[in-house]
């Protein structure tokens, strides 16, 4: 029920009227065409305006190590890469008010860089995972169990402190991948 009736058949099928957009953890692409062809056709489908698909690709290649470039065919893009251009597809194209997000950490993206561009877009972003950096991103977070809501917890100024140091462990995580993936050798490890 929606404010107390049953949703109409049009709001319950047509996706421009969808409340939750979804972002999971497998991303695969199976359309045989470009990024910025996929891009153009669903902010054609979306009535947004001309730039959108620019934009979207834009935002994506600041979540991703590896750049997306819009000629690139959707299939051979790597699973970074599509979790990354989802989630800005979400945050610039899909009118959807909600973004239900499954475990963003398996997805090799800028994970907090993420949530946050879909916040800034005005998304309510709710996400399941278990990585304490996300947990502790947000003031407040739910326990889930057995299906149902089992707590809510706000954020104590303890965890507020450990989040902090969490950070820049996760920042420095992202930079050995980053150094990695571009080749580098990865001799010394310096304190966090």
């Amino acid at each position: 029920l929606i404010n107390g009736v049953v949703p109409t058949q049009e709001i319950r099928t047509d996706p421009r009227k969808k409340c939750i957009a979804q972002l999971s953890q497998n991303m695969h692409f199976l359309a045989d065409m470009t990024v910025i062809e996929f891009l153009s056709m669903h902010a054609k489908s979306r009535n947004k305006n001309s730039n959108a698909a620019e934009r979207v690709i834009e935002h994506a290649n600041t979540l991703t190590g590896e750049p997306i470039h819009p000629e690139h065919q959707l299939t051979i893009l790597s699973g970074g890469q599509s979790r990354a251009l989802m989630a800005a597809d979400i945050a610039v194209i899909s009118d959807s008010p909600i973004v239900l997000i499954d475990e963003i950490e398996n997805a090799g993206i800028k994970k907090q860089k993420a949530l946050k561009l879909l916040a800034s877009e005005g998304k309510i972003v709710m996400v399941v995972t278990h990585d304490p950096v996300l947990a502790l991103m947000t003031k407040r977070r739910i326990v889930m169990k057995t299906g149902g809501m089992r707590q809510i917890i706000t954020k104590t100024s303890s965890e507020e402190g450990l989040w902090n140091k969490l950070v820049k462990i996760d920042d420095y995580m992202m930079s050995l991948r980053d150094t990695i993936r571009h080749g580098g050798l990865v001799e010394e490890v310096s304190a966090v």
